[in-house]
């Protein structure tokens, strides 16, 4: 018995040891030099500063140049993040890209942004999940290396929106922006990511959406985006509030024991009714939509990058991103920074 009770011991041990978890070791973000403000709006469709801010929370976001496509701006984020993590290109052995404003149809953004990085052979694909797309991009990639299927992944948010923006709708054209953030997410022995929790209903989709498509060479339908407002705002408060009790729950703590939430950058009071149906204080919340408007996939990894670089975010703290998108999707990722 005593010898069984050995044997046992060791291999809970030896399991112990061989466990792997997956940490952000380092982030990056990147926004294209143009800056588009409320004033200048005014001067493109009719809307004013204080309706835009009252309604939004925006200020301002930055707008792609002619020449910029997603993977570029992935590219400057990208190299932020690699240099924050002291991970070189050849080190990389894994991309995932979240992005609803690819380059092109195929090949994926990810296999043009693997080729200008420089970083060789290793697997790269695109996520589609819109708003959400960074969470469901950032929990695959946790999967990959908790399965020992890789040790270093680059995660990226990019998105152009402001090339499937309708100019004339002031209801939406003031709402997004461009940019680009990304994570080196690398295995370690310790715990980084604690869960991931990660949803979809598409019976949603016709609500936020761009339903054109491509068909003998000619757009079919509408290609700019569209949205129905009200259900989505009214939607997105309901499932981010669920989704975060869910996330706390499996991991037995408390919305006071959040030290950050991190929320997709979609509307400011998206974001407060948010954390007030959790009981969280503004103070405690990471907010860029301001100068950033909403850059769907690159606003949450923005965020984060964000909150890194000004010292906000420190060793030992528990950080919570969750996101909503159309689809719809939704999503949280926790981790212990």
């Amino acid at each position: 018995a005593f010898a069984e009770s050995i044997c046992a011991s060791s291999i809970i041990v030896k399991r112990r040891r061989s466990m792997r978890y997956s940490r952000i070791v380092g982030t990056g973000g990147y926004l294209p030099e143009k800056v588009l403000t409320n004033h200048d709006l005014e001067r493109m469709v009719d809307t004013s500063d204080e309706w835009i801010r009252s309604r939004t929370g925006i200020t301002q976001r930055h707008i792609a140049a002619d020449h910029e496509l997603a993977s570029d701006l992935a590219l400057h984020a990208s190299r932020k993040a690699m240099e924050a993590a002291g991970i070189k290109a050849e080190e990389i052995d894994l991309i995932i890209v979240a992005t609803t404003t690819p380059d092109m149809i195929f090949p994926s953004t990810a296999c043009i942004l693997q080729d200008k990085l420089g970083a060789g052979n290793c697997p790269a694909f695109d996520v589609q999940a819109v708003c959400s797309g960074f969470v469901y991009a950032l929990a695959t990639a946790d999967m990959f290396i908790r399965a020992g299927r890789c040790r270093n992944a680059l995660v990226v948010g990019s998105e152009v929106y402001s090339r499937i923006l309708d100019w004339s709708d002031r209801s939406t054209c003031v709402l997004f922006g461009d940019g680009a953030g990304a994570v080196v997410l690398s295995q370690s022995d310790r715990p980084g990511i604690l869960s991931s929790h990660l949803h979809a209903d598409g019976k949603h989709s016709k609500i936020l959406a761009v339903p054109g498509s491509i068909c003998d060479g000619k757009v079919q339908g509408k290609p700019f985006l569209i949205m129905e407002g009200n259900t989505v705002f009214k939607f997105a408060v309901k499932v981010l509030e669920e989704v975060v009790h869910e996330a706390l729950a499996e991991n037995n703590l408390q919305a006071s024991d959040i030290d950050w939430l991190i929320p997709h950058q979609a509307n400011i009071r998206i974001i407060q009714s948010t954390a007030k149906k959790l009981g969280m204080p503004m103070e405690k919340v990471v907010v860029t939509v301001d100068k950033h408007g909403n850059t769907s996939a690159a606003s949450i990894p923005l965020a984060l990058d964000a909150a890194v670089r000004d010292g906000r975010i420190k060793s030992g703290q528990h950080v919570l991103m969750e996101g909503v998108g159309g689809g719809f999707t939704w999503g949280a990722v926790l981790l212990r920074w």
